[in-house]
C-alpha cells in the first residue's frame, strides 16, 4: 500500500513536535531539532522521506519563504525608524554588508568560484532574530547594547534579502560565461530586483484596499495567503525576486493600512506548521555524504561571517557615535543564524543548481553550529557588557 502525501505531512509534523520536545529539554532552539530530525528521516539516512517526495513538497518551501519575507517586511515601519534614530540603521546595514564582504573575499582568496562566493557571502548576512530575542527576554537584558541590538536584528534580514538579490543577479550574469547577449545580462538583474520591488509594491496597494473591503478575520487571512501566493507564483514565472517582492508587499501594507494588527497576528498563528515542514524538508535535503568534503569551506563560512559581523557593527557604531560598549560587544550578539539563512540557501541552490548541494550543506551545518553556540555567545556578550545580572536564588531560610 502506497503512503499518500497527507500521511507524509502528518509524519513530518509529528517528527517536528517530537524533536521540539527533545531540544527544549536540552535548552537548544527548536530549529536545530527540526533540522536534525529531518536529516534522520530523510533519504540520506533512514529514508522515510524520499527524494521524490521532497521534490513534490517544494511548494511548502516556496510558501514558507514567502511567509518569511512577508514577516520581515512588517518590521519596516516608518514610525519605528523615526523613533530609533540613525545609529541602529547605520550599524544594521554595515554589519550585514560586513559579513557579505568578508565571506566573499575569503571564498575568492581560497580559490572558490565567484558564483559560489557571492551566494555564500549574501547568505552570511542573515541573523536569527528568534534566538537573539529569546536571550534578551529570558535574561531581561537592559542597556545600550540591547537597545541597539533589537532594531539591528529587525533590519538585518531585510539587508540580507537585498544583498542576496543583488548577489544572485550578479552570479547569474557571471555563470552565463558570455553565452547570453550583453544587453540581456545587464537587464536581467534590473528586472529581477527592480521588477520584484515594483511588483510587490503594487500588490501591497491592492492588499490595502482588499482588507478594507473584506472585514471578517477568515476573509482577511485568506487575502493574506492569497497575496503571498500570487506574489511568489507570478514572480517565479516572470523572473522577479519573490523574496524581495514579498518583503515589499508587506512594507507597503504595514505602512499604509490601519488594519495591520488584524493581519499579522492571525498569520503568525497558522505559519508554525508550515515552518516546521520547511525545516524538516531542509534537514532531509542535507547530504551527509559530502559533509567531510566541505570542512574547509564550512570553516571559512562560519568564522568569516562572525568576523564580518564584528567588523561591520564596530565600524557602524563608530560612524554613528554609539557608546563604546556597543562597538565592543554588539557584533558577538549577532552570531545566531537560522530560518532566513536556510531559506536563502534553498533559493541559491535553485538559482545555481551546480553548487546547490554544497551551498545547502555548508549553510545547514553552519546553522546547527551557530544555533548550538550562538545563544551562549550572545548571553556572554550581554553579560560582559553589563546588561545581564544573574542574581542567585535566595531561599527563605537564607533570608531568615
Amino acid at each position: 500500500m502506497d503512503v499518500n502525501i497527507f500521511t507524509y505531512v502528518a509524519i513530518m509534523l509529528f517528527a517536528a513536535l517530537v524533536a521540539g520536545k527533545i531540544v527544549k529539554k536540552m535548552r537548544l532552539p527548536n530549529v536545530t531539532g527540526y533540522l536534525v530530525i529531518g536529516l534522520l528521516i530523510g533519504p540520506n539516512c533512514i529514508g522515510i522521506l524520499s527524494t521524490e517526495l521532497l521534490d513534490v513538497m517544494n511548494f511548502v518551501t516556496e510558501l514558507a519563504l514567502g511567509c518569511i519575507a512577508f514577516s520581515i517586511g512588517a518590521e519596516f515601519k516608518i514610525s519605528f525608524f523615526k523613533k530609533i534614530g540613525k545609529a541602529p540603521i547605520v550599524i544594521g546595514v554595515l554589519e550585514g554588508l560586513g559579513a557579505v564582504v568578508v565571506v566573499d573575499v575569503l571564498m575568492l582568496v581560497f580559490g572558490y568560484n565567484i558564483e559560489f562566493a557571492l551566494a555564500m557571502g549574501a547568505i552570511a548576512s542573515a541573523t536569527a532574530a528568534a534566538s537573539t530575542l529569546m536571550i534578551v527576554k529570558q535574561y531581561k537584558a537592559k542597556g545600550p547594547v540591547t537597545n541597539t541590538l533589537l532594531p539591528v536584528v529587525a533590519l538585518d534580514d531585510a539587508v540580507a534579502l537585498i544583498a542576496f538579490g543583488v548577489s544572485m543577479a550578479i552570479a547569474n550574469v557571471v555563470s552565463s560565461h558570455g553565452e547570453a547577449p550583453i544587453g540581456k545580462l545587464l537587464l536581467d538583474p534590473v528586472i529581477e530586483i527592480g521588477g520584484g520591488l515594483l511588483y510587490g509594491a503594487v500588490l501591497g496597494v491592492i492588499m490595502v484596499y482588499a482588507v478594507k473591503l473584506y472585514t471578517g478575520r477568515g476573509n482577511r487571512l485568506a487575502i493574506t495567503i492569497m497575496m503571498i501566493c500570487i506574489c511568489v507564483g507570478i514572480s517565479d514565472m516572470v523572473g522577479f525576486s519573490s523574496l524581495l517582492a514579498c518583503m515589499m508587499l508587506s512594507m507597503i501594507f504595514v505602512n499604509s493600512s490601519r488594519y495591520r494588527e488584524k493581519i499579522y497576528e492571525p498569520l503568525e498563528r497558522i505559519t508554525p506548521p508550515i515552518y516546521m515542514m520547511f525545516f524538516i524538508i531542509s534537514g532531509a535535503s542535507l547530504d551527509i555524504t559530502i559533509i567531510t568534503s566541505v570542512g574547509v569551506v564550512g570553516l571559512i563560512y562560519v568564522i568569516g561571517r562572525v568576523i564580518g559581523k564584528m567588523l561591520g557593527s564596530s565600524l557602524g557604531a563608530k560612524i554613528s557615535k554609539a557608546p563604546k560598549v556597543v562597538s565592543k560587544w554588539l557584533g558577538l550578539t549577532l552570531v545566531p543564524q537560522e530560518g532566513v539563512a536556510i531559506g536563502l540557501a534553498t533559493s541559491a541552490a535553485k538559482a545555481l543548481p551546480e553548487y546547490g548541494t554544497k551551498i545547502k550543506t555548508v549553510v545547514l551545518c553552519g546553522v546547527v553550529v551557530y544555533e548550538l553556540v550562538g545563544p551562549v555567545i550572545t548571553k556572554l556578550a550581554l553579560k560582559k557588557a553589563g546588561e545581564i545580572t544573574e542574581k542567585p536564588n535566595v531561599t527563605k531560610t537564607a533570608k531568615a
